[in-house]
């Protein structure tokens, strides 16, 4: 992996961090997916800020070549090398430079047991796995597969896009007690905050609320100035939490 921001980041990723989800949108698609890491790299270079990209399987391989930030896939497959045409494999993502992938996004829900199947088959191709939960229930689920991802969004699906509702300010209560309920069934999964994140007061909220980072997508791609949106949710990454 290029750079020195990240050692040991098959390992573990730095914290509190900022997963920007590019989605498919043409603002975040090939040559625009490449300026828009860039932007996010020069902020995460001068403020030691931890950021992964979260991109389309089209352009990781890309991405990977040009930018030195860790890099998710949107989505992986339940399958294994063979045939399985039109599907994405954990094995291929990984070759082409993604270091995790998320899992369940709320415009990509998957079943327990294919969402399971699926953390199991992406983390033995040693990918990270983010999997997101649109409630406290489904928190609990997912913190008690036997095979558990890296980390759990807390997502609700309500919120995803809003432009007028914040997740940490409307529902509090939905991050703390999720928070609790995963570490008390699965004590080393990191919680993120998945909707409703504004600002940089969002952030720190989400943060001090017992969430290790924010996961982030119009805010930014869909941003006139997507540079300013990076550096105000960055700075409410801003802690004294300890990795």
């Amino acid at each position: 992996m290029k750079g020195a921001l990240f050692p040991g980041v098959f390992l573990k990723l730095k914290l509190p961090v900022l997963f920007i989800n590019f989605k498919a949108y043409e603002e975040a698609t090939g040559k625009k997916a490449l300026a828009l890491a860039k932007k996010a790299e020069a902020i995460a270079k001068k403020s030691r800020a931890s950021i992964v990209l979260v991109v389309q399987a089209t352009d990781i391989f890309f991405l990977s070549k040009k930018s030195f930030l860790p890099l998710f896939a949107q989505h992986v497959d339940p399958i294994e090398y063979g045939k399985h045409s039109g599907w994405i494999s954990p094995g291929s993502v990984k070759q082409a430079g993604a270091i995790g992938t998320v899992l369940n996004h709320a415009e990509h829900k998957l079943e327990n047991p294919v969402l399971e199947k699926a953390i199991a088959l992406a983390k033995g191709a040693g990918l990270l796995v983010m999997a997101c939960a649109e409630n406290l229930e489904r928190a609990r689920q997912i913190a008690s597969f036997f095979s558990k991802p890296d980390f759990i969004a807390i997502e609700p699906p309500e919120l995803i896009s809003r432009e007028d509702v914040s997740v940490s300010t409307a529902r509090p209560g939905l991050i703390s007690d999720s928070v609790n309920a995963i570490k008390q069934i699965a004590p080393g999964i990191t919680v993120i905050t998945g909707a409703g994140i504004f600002n940089s007061t969002d952030v720190s909220k989400a943060i001090e609320l017992g969430t290790s980072g924010v996961f982030v997508a119009n805010k930014i791609v869909k941003a006139a100035d997507q540079k300013k949106a990076i550096l105000d949710l960055v700075s409410g990454l801003k802690t004294d939490k300890k990795n």
